[in-house]
């Protein structure tokens, strides 16, 4: 991994957003996370309008538990120009399945125009901000990936070359041209690890305040205050 890139501008064409909203909360027990309320709205919809005011052209709403309520409680996102929700009928299986799901769907927009590039988010970061989100797209070169690195968030305790350095997260933003074989290696809760691990060299961090944190257990719960 390497810092922010230098180089060429960013390419032309648009941004679009895959928020992975489609897990049951299960850890949490609080049922999914989507519906969680954030600032006198559900958390999907709180994540989703980051996204667009962020920069990103359209938003992708990937959704998987009780995607009917989920997507009820969303109504408010699904008649707003550019945001599109998705099911994931697969979405027991693993994250992995949502990000085929979303990504598949961010690389065919419905008008046709040219995807440049796609944000890969999680509903379960309440804390990210559309600058966070802007610094991302604004860091982002052609044929690469620039991941979110943020300043207080633990060091990696894995065993390997990682270990001891700080951990890169999401959001994180894919060149076009990537996000489809990175989304098709997905597998389980895994994601694309596995491929991003793969490709280190191609990975661009920028680094955030704060810690990033997920939204896992009731010790984080603060997150929604």
């Amino acid at each position: 991994m390497t810092g922010p890139a230098t180089g060429p501008a960013p390419a032309a064409g648009r941004s679009v957003a895959v928020l992975l909203a489609a897990g049951a909360g299960t850890r949490l027990g609080r049922g999914p996370k989507a519906l969680l309320p954030h600032r006198g709205r559900p958390l999907v919809e709180h994540v989703a309008r980051v996204l667009a005011d962020g920069g990103c052209d359209d938003v992708v709403v990937v959704l998987g538990a009780d995607a009917a309520r989920v997507a009820t409680a969303a109504d408010r996102l699904t008649g707003t120009a550019g945001v599109r929700v998705v099911v994931n009928e697969r979405w027991a299986t693993g994250m992995g399945s949502s990000l085929q799901a979303g990504v598949a769907a961010a690389l065919q927009p419905d008008d046709g125009s040219p995807v440049a590039r796609v944000v890969v988010a999680h509903v379960d970061q309440p804390g990210v901000t559309p600058g966070d989100v802007a610094r991302l797209l604004a860091a982002h070169r052609p044929g690469r990936v620039t991941a979110s690195l943020w300043a207080d968030a633990p060091a990696s305790d894995q065993a390997g070359p990682e270990q001891g350095r700080p951990r890169w997260s999401h959001p994180l933003v894919l060149d076009a041209a990537l996000a489809g074989p990175a989304a098709a290696s997905a597998e389980g809760d895994a994601g694309a690890r596995a491929f991003l691990r793969a490709h280190a060299a191609l990975i661009d961090v920028v680094t955030h305040p704060g810690d990033g944190r997920d939204l896992d257990t009731e010790a984080d719960l603060d997150l929604l205050a």
